[in-house]
């Protein structure tokens, strides 16, 4: 996840130790929002989001960010993001303007951002009209996300999610010794081949993106999917919107980008070329969770979530998937029936 230098009204920001119950209470207090007293913790890691039950209305939804990831700028680069997609119909949830106008907020330390809670269940990936649906979905998003760059929210590229993360591990010593050179070898040949898929690629648009649109992200009602959660928006190419909702067998992922592209085309043009991206991406992102995951390891919520993180048996695998994935990039991209 983005490291990032910190703006002067970052500094001071506590730890997540000191987030306790009667801090998110007095949180939105401070916004004038009374909760009352119902809390419910949920599934996030990287930020602790909490659905919180109002004296008056209907429950709202506080996530407050981890403590020096993003600049204050690059929050509010976020938030407005999304509310340009709200503003333009486009079913996402964005940050809610509180009665200071603003949209994020500090209290003891914390800053946080309070939202409408949005119900829905998972979406039926296995449904062509479903993602035919998605599809235009983020064609949509990304139709927004063209008109205007961001300035202060980083790129998805090759040095900042396989380079950085990569050098990370090794300086601090996360990888066994009897596997370090095993794993730096083939994460070095998985990134040359990452490089060999870019360089096919050529110069390809880079857009605002949601940046992590896998099915945890996105809730799906009888009126349609929602987007949620635009924490690692940034910019990029626009087919890391749509490889992480393809599965399965090579035949199955063919398919579901065919009916993806059906609908994302009717709002927003594809360059096919971005194809050759797709398992580079796809590696990008194994090397950089590893890292995302050794980077947490103080927070006491990670050792619980993911015991079998930083074992023999987690990097042995971790070598075996980046083989796997080196074999994938030299194979001809999936291309739509």
């Amino acid at each position: 996840m983005n490291q990032t230098a910190s703006s002067g009204a970052d500094a001071g920001l506590t730890s997540f130790a000191t987030l306790s119950p009667d801090l998110v209470l007095d949180a939105l207090d401070s916004v004038e929002l009374r909760g009352d007293g119902r809390l419910l913790a949920l599934n996030s890691y990287e930020n602790r989001v909490y659905q919180v039950g109002m004296e008056e209305g209907p429950p709202v939804v506080v996530k407050f960010y981890r403590p020096l990831r993003w600049s204050e700028e690059q929050i509010l680069e976020e938030h407005l993001f999304a509310q340009q997609l709200a503003d333009a119909e486009i079913p996402v949830v964005p940050a809610l303007a509180l009665a200071d106008g603003k949209t994020l907020q500090h209290h003891a330390g914390f800053r946080f951002a309070v939202f409408r809670r949005h119900g829905g269940r998972a979406p039926e990936l296995d449904d062509p009209d479903t993602l035919e649906w998605m599809g235009r979905f983020i064609g949509r998003i990304h139709a927004i996300g063209a008109q205007q760059p961001f300035v202060q929210r980083p790129a998805l590229d090759i040095a900042s999610f396989g380079d950085e993360p990569r050098d990370w591990l090794l300086s601090h010593d996360f990888i066994p010794k009897e596997l370090e050179a095993s794993w730096s070898s083939t994460v070095q040949h998985a990134l040359d081949g990452v490089r060999r898929c870019f360089d096919r690629a050529g110069e390809v648009q880079q857009l605002r993106l949601h940046g992590d649109c896998h099915v945890g992200n996105v809730l799906w009602t009888d009126a349609g999917p929602h987007f949620v959660d635009f924490d690692d928006s940034r910019s990029g190419p626009a087919v890391q919107d749509l490889w992480m909702l393809l599965s399965g067998e090579r035949g199955d992922m063919v398919r579901q980008l065919s009916d993806l592209l059906a609908g994302y085309e009717s709002f927003c043009d594809f360059e096919p070329r971005q194809l050759y991206l797709i398992e580079a991406l796809r590696t990008l992102r194994l090397i950089h969770y590893s890292a995302w995951l050794a980077r947490r390891w103080d927070d006491p919520a990670f050792p619980v979530a993911f015991p079998w993180f930083n074992t023999q048996r987690y990097w042995q695998d971790r070598i075996l998937e980046l083989r796997e994935q080196i074999a994938l990039m030299d194979e001809p991209p999936l291309w739509p029936i």
